[in-house]
């Protein structure tokens, strides 16, 4: 019975949570920024350049000619898919780039912690007290 008290502790701790809320966020973001690269940057770009669609850009490997790149996965020739390699770059590009924005955004709104007081000074010992009002005396009565 410990080890389920034990479990749900860990589970119910506040970084977990807060770890399976980021995972489950950062899923649903990467979806949304893999659609940003393959339905809105990539057919930009390969318009810029010519009209080349990315994603059908790869290199067969194998010794026969395919028509297009469907075909070529169907027929199961060896593939370097290089124009996949290239969305799923700019994606991490994007991904990286939106995740330090977001922190410089949240490091910008965090407060700035007021400097500690310095610290009291510690009480005088007894015997400290005693040496200076004896040289205190001592200086008066010369």
């Amino acid at each position: 019975m410990s080890f389920l008290r034990e479990f749900k502790e860990f589970a119910m701790r506040g970084n977990v949570v807060d770890l399976a809320v980021g995972v489950i966020i950062g899923g649903a973001f990467g979806k949304i920024v893999d659609s940003l690269v393959k339905d809105v940057i990539m057919p930009v770009v390969g318009r810029l350049m010519g009209g080349v669609d990315f994603r059908h850009l790869y290199v067969n490997l194998g010794d026969k000619t395919f028509e297009t790149l469907e075909a070529a996965e169907k027929a199961g020739a060896p593939l370097v898919k290089y124009g996949a390699f290239i969305n799923t770059t700019i994606d991490f590009i994007i991904v990286a780039f939106a995740i330090f924005v977001a922190i410089k955004a949240i490091n910008r709104l965090k407060r700035a912690e007021p400097p500690a007081p310095p610290p009291e000074p510690a009480p005088e010992p007894e015997d400290i007290k005693l040496l200076r009002e004896i040289r205190d005396a001592l200086k008066r009565g010369s």
